[in-house]
């Protein structure tokens, strides 16, 4: 396939338009490289380890979800360097599908309606809300790990608000309890937030709500999908 021809269809899948407005030029095609694409992996991240996977099954592209360039470039060191040498190596082509992707049909945030069953679901500005029929802990189960609780939350949820990413703000909890959620799903709380939380919160590492879509996605494509979770382990 040629790249233009590939970008056309990526942003129809992800409309660019959908994306946050700091984060137009953070996504679409970050690096270019061969311009005839015939075999393309997917990863949650452009992590050295994803890279090295791609380019030794000799990937073409490589489509992600988080760009590894965040702010402007001055100078090329560190990780940074590393993976920008790994891509262009390899003459490899990164795209990153970011916050159009959150908002897009069949992306992220439906990714996580699916895996966790919802129904009756309604958008929100950023996620989705839904009927639950499956416990917190069947929740973490199909999360693959641990889940951590804020508040005192019933072991069934009956309406459930997911953000995938980093999605616990204040404006986005008031606008779940408004369409009726007794529960959010997201990651990465703070400390002041979870305080003033107007509902109970379950929150999941990152990974585990964002690398089900990108599965989903290379599955759909007959893309070959690259897992690289982060190394955690849980004392008692």
């Amino acid at each position: 396939m040629n790249l233009g021809a590939f970008i056309e269809e990526m942003e129809q899948l992800a409309p660019p338009l959908l994306a946050d407005d700091s984060d137009h030029e953070k996504i679409g095609l970050i690096v270019q490289g061969k311009a005839e694409i015939s075999r393309i992996c997917c990863a949650l991240d452009p992590t050295p380890a994803v890279i090295a996977r791609a380019a030794a099954v000799s990937a073409d592209m490589l489509v992600v979800h988080h760009t590894p360039l965040w702010n402007p470039v001055t100078r090329l060191t560190g990780s940074t360097a590393q993976i920008m040498r790994a891509l262009l190596a390899a003459d490899m082509n990164l795209y990153v599908m970011h916050t159009n992707f959150d908002r897009a049909e069949n992306g992220v945030n439906d990714a996580l309606v699916r895996l966790l069953s919802l129904t009756g679901v309604s958008s929100l500005s950023l996620g989705r809300v839904g009927d639950c029929s499956i416990s917190v802990l069947e929740i973490s189960r199909r999360l693959g790990g641990g889940v951590r609780i804020w508040g005192r939350i019933d072991p069934s949820v009956n309406r459930l608000a997911v953000v995938a990413g980093s999605g616990f703000d204040p404006v986005l909890l008031h606008e779940a309890v408004d369409r009726g959620a007794d529960a959010f799903l997201s990651a990465e709380m703070k400390h002041a937030v979870a305080r003033a939380a107007p509902l109970p919160c379950i929150e999941a590492t990152h990974y585990a709500l964002e690398a089900p879509a990108m599965r989903d996605l290379a599955a759909r494509m007959g893309w070959d999908y690259i897992d690289d979770p982060p190394i955690t382990r849980q004392f008692k």
